[in-house]
């Protein structure tokens, strides 16, 4: 693995001045121009094999074995949803290089990878190691950290009647919270390509309450943060840029609301809050289907009261769909209740994405906000219908959107 060579002082990694060179030019070498709104699209790295899904389910298992398996559920449901570069391996490098070729040339800033980490070790780390980090191209995109620090639970697929088992524990002690901060620190950080918000490296954390319970109380949750800020900027960085993850609806098994997210937000000293689905912050009102501009109304209206209802700057989401369907048992009967049996957004296509993209950079434009960064679920949430990457319906015709609103750099 091509590893960088750090200083240490005091167990923190210190940025050379031939890291800095090589940062620069890495940067000015690259085709994308600096824009005023930076999009970044979410990436789910469950497309490699990784021991503890064989563990789980099976020598040489992907979650590409839910896309294969998925079922029409009622008439007129589209599946299965067939990838137009077919099932392909993430965490080799030419194949990734595939992926930020696409998302390069039609105007994506970045990839957010949700990034998984236990007490026990990461998980699904091969998409960014091994693939995103080994293309020969990785310059050409940004790349940052989304710590997914939920419960991992055995969804895959997931039983009508029978509730989800807990593989893998959200929380984790300050012990291996110190170890996964020096690991962002030395591992991601200090690339040339890692995305920086106004010199500082973006990290984001996918659950809150979760992120408290780990350790007892908001009061060490804060110093934790504290702690992290000051080795960032022992590296050599102006400060961390801490991004939070927020919604008002309870949708994954085993996710923790917090009361008063306005005062922990405070407490924690987040920089900016976002989401990662619209669905989050909405309701179905319909079974088993729901329409694609209802859902983008109720977030429309959510979105507009959300900087002052947390009293932090917030990134608008664009959401492509959804369609949890395929992490449904498919013998089961498909019927309303906990995700992922949950109804299917129809209407949704490029182009109705593409007027949510205006929509949300419109918003952004009259915020006032002089950093500027959309969201998009997703780059490939393939089982629960949100993606941008290719598929044998859309062709690239979502991501052509990012282009006419954002402007591509086609060479």
């Amino acid at each position: 693995m091509d590893r960088r060579e750090f200083v240490k002082n005091a167990g923190v990694a210190v940025i050379t001045e031939p890291f800095l060179r090589q940062r620069g030019q890495a940067e000015q070498g690259a085709p994308k121009p600096e824009r005023e709104c930076q999009v970044a699209a979410y990436y789910f790295g469950n497309y490699h094999v990784d021991p503890r899904n064989e563990q789980a389910h099976g020598k040489g298992w992907t979650e590409w074995n839910i896309v294969k398996g998925a079922t029409p559920r009622f008439p007129g449901h589209r599946q299965p949803r067939i990838p137009l570069w077919g099932y392909q391996d993430e965490s080799d490098p030419a194949v990734f290089a595939k992926k930020v070729e696409a998302a390069a040339d039609h105007g994506l800033t970045a990839f957010i990878f949700d990034w998984y980490w236990y007490n026990d070790g990461p998980f699904l780390e091969r998409a960014l190691e091994n693939g995103f980090l080994q293309a020969d191209n990785r310059n050409r995109m940004k790349f940052a950290v989304m710590w997914a620090n939920h419960n991992w639970t055995d969804i895959h697929p997931a039983k009508l009647t029978a509730p989800p088992r807990l593989q893998f524990p959200g929380s984790v002690t300050t012990d291996t919270f110190r170890r996964i901060t020096d690991h962002l620190i030395e591992r991601y950080f200090t690339q040339p390509n890692y995305w920086l918000l106004d010199g500082c490296p973006y990290f984001s954390l996918y659950e809150l309450g979760r992120f408290v319970e780990g350790f007892g109380s908001v009061g060490t949750a804060a110093e934790q943060i504290a702690g992290f800020r000051e080795r960032v900027k022992s590296a050599g960085f102006p400060d961390l840029h801490f991004n939070a993850v927020v919604w008002g609806e309870q949708i994954l098994p085993g996710q923790t609301k917090v009361a008063d997210l306005k005062v922990l937000l405070q407490k924690l000293q987040v920089d900016s809050v976002g989401s990662y689905v619209w669905i989050h912050h909405t309701r179905f009102r319909d079974f088993p289907v729901v329409a694609y501009d209802d859902i983008a109304a109720q977030y429309a209206e959510y979105r507009t009261g959300a900087a002052e209802r947390y009293g932090k700057p917030y990134f608008p989401n664009v959401t492509v769909g959804w369609d949890a369907s395929p992490r449904t048992c498919q013998t089961d009967v498909f019927t309303s209740s906990d995700y992922p049996f949950t109804p299917v957004i129809q209407g949704n296509s490029p182009e109705r994405f593409g007027n949510y993209l205006r929509e949300a950079k419109a918003s952004l434009d009259s915020s006032g906000l002089h950093t500027k960064v959309i969201t998009v679920n997703s780059w490939n949430e393939w089982t629960e219908g949100s993606y941008l990457e290719p598929d044998t319906e859309h062709r690239f015709g979502y991501l052509e959107q990012i282009a006419k609103v954002f402007g591509g750099v086609r060479r």
